[in-house]
């Protein structure tokens, strides 16, 4: 059996590969917020607007989470990994209520309005891509998170491949536009993605009270 030290080594090591993929995670969620919400905007597409202001709640937890195990990795004390812990969780509580309540003004505005979304070859090619990124970083995050026994790592995983999901949505919705017409398909796409963020925003904000009420200041 390895000894301790090399148990802290090899935990240092698996912390900084999980870094490593945040950090991957990080870079590609801003390109997605500047391709789709770009895209977006330019072709009056709310599901692309929504997709893309997820992906600025996404790129927020990849941040904080950098935070946190950067912390864990130089071996801060146990008290300051639960603070940075309900830091992290309060802000991204934040950030997907508010998220969840512009998406919700953006697609409701879409359906009264009536108007609809134009063709957008970047918003089409990043969605797709992400389709196929998404996984991959979510396996990267799962695989470090069960070698490092880190529960936000592995529940960001599942929140990637949540990502997954909404991204076939929006390329359905889109898709249901373009080929079918139907110019409600891509506000309704739009729509289908605030319950995850508002269950998202509940989730957090438990999550950051548990923290706080389990280590008093």
């Amino acid at each position: 059996m390895p000894d301790n030290a090399s148990d802290k080594a090899y935990l240092r090591q698996q912390l900084r590969r999980g870094r490593w993929v945040e950090l991957v995670s990080l870079a590609y969620n801003l390109i997605e917020v500047g391709i789709s919400l770009t895209a977006g905007f330019l072709t009056g597409s709310s599901a692309l607007v929504s997709w893309g202001v997820d992906s600025i709640v996404e790129a927020n937890s990849a941040a904080f989470m950098i935070w946190r195990l950067r912390g864990e990795e130089k071996g801060i004390s146990q008290q300051n990994v639960l603070r940075r812990k309900k830091v992290a969780l309060g802000v991204l509580s934040g950030a997907f209520a508010i998220a969840a309540i512009f998406i919700l003004y953006e697609a409701i505005s879409k359906l009264i309005s009536g108007n609809t979304a134009s063709w957008s070859w970047w918003g089409m090619g990043i969605l797709l891509t992400s389709v196929v990124v998404n996984p991959l970083l979510a396996w990267g995050k799962y695989y470090y998170g069960r070698e490092t026994a880190s529960p936000s790592l592995k529940y960001d995983a599942i929140d990637t491949m949540i990502c997954e999901y909404q991204t076939i949505v929006v390329l359905a919705g889109i898709g249901l536009v373009q080929w079918q017409g139907w110019w409600w398909a891509d506000p309704a796409a739009a729509l289908l993605i605030v319950p995850y963020i508002a269950w998202n925003a509940f989730h957090a904000g438990r999550d950051a009270w548990t923290v706080q009420t389990e280590n008093p200041m």
